[in-house]
């Protein structure tokens, strides 16, 4: 049996559509160490410190924010809130 064959077209304001940019930020001192948010982000934005936080915890620091998306996963996931994406556009706003 053939599977129907699906044609993707480029959208029409392809060439206005611009990429969100994204600050993530880590509150050190919060953080409990679960590693939650460098296992389950979808981009790999984050990896493990080799700097201890007060706690004596290793909180995640952020490899490349340019792959962020802004899916907001990391914020969901983590049990203490100690991680948030910002739009680097709202970033200036305030």
């Amino acid at each position: 049996m053939m599977m129907p064959v699906r044609l993707w077209r480029k959208p029409l304001d392809a060439n206005q559509i611009v990429a969100v940019q994204a600050e993530v930020y880590v509150v050190r001192e919060r953080c409990s160490g679960c590693g939650f948010c460098i296992d389950f982000c979808p981009k790999g934005v984050l990896a493990r410190s080799e700097e201890m936080n007060e706690k004596g915890i290793y909180p995640p620091k952020v490899v490349d924010e340019t792959k962020c998306s802004l899916c907001g996963f990391c914020r969901s996931i983590c049990p203490v809130c100690a991680i948030f994406p910002i739009e680097k556009k709202l970033r200036e706003q305030i």
